[in-house]
């Protein structure tokens, strides 16, 4: 299970005044659908009411799509998918363009991308991880968690508060 090691659950932080997009794949429909529940409802807990959500054809346009949302002045992006190997190399270069790409924009632009794309050997695996009914694990508002208090805590450092 991929969820081994993961850190204690603790309570919502607060985001109230953060802007938020979240940015998805339309790739396997039900399982980023749940994604982008489980994101939405994780901005939700967090007080996030400033948020947008986009969709984008496949996994490889995440990254030029987060690049122009960091443009726009969001405090950071939460970035969905499924990508699930096939029989050729097209997974690998997608899952490491994505990676790379998604990595790269956050670094340039110094905003937290929340990184919910689910790279599974099978869409048993994916549906495990998308928070479904039945699903184990919510990357999706776990992505949007990470976002948020990665987001509050760039602008405490910005502010000088992080001392």
């Amino acid at each position: 299970m991929s969820g081994r090691g993961a850190p204690s659950a603790s309570s919502a932080p607060d985001g109230r005044g953060l802007r938020i997009a979240v940015l998805a794949t339309r790739w396997h429909p039900r399982m980023t659908d749940g994604l982008v529940d489980g994101a939405t409802r994780g901005l939700a807990e967090c007080g996030v009411e400033d948020t947008a959500v986009l969709r984008v054809p496949g996994a490889f346009e995440l990254p030029v799509a987060a690049k122009a949302l960091v443009q726009q002045r969001y405090d950071a992006v939460v970035a969905l998918g499924v990508v699930i190997r096939g029989g050729t190399p097209h997974f690998d270069y997608v899952c490491r363009a994505v990676t790379d790409g998604l990595t790269r924009v956050a670094l340039d632009a110094g905003i937290p991308i929340g990184f919910g794309v689910l790279t599974c050997d099978t869409e048993e695996q994916a549906l495990d991880r998308c928070g479904l009914d039945g699903s184990s694990e919510d990357k999706g508002r776990e992505a949007a968690m990470a976002a948020v208090e990665t987001a509050l805590l760039l602008r405490r450092v910005r502010r000088g508060e992080g001392r």
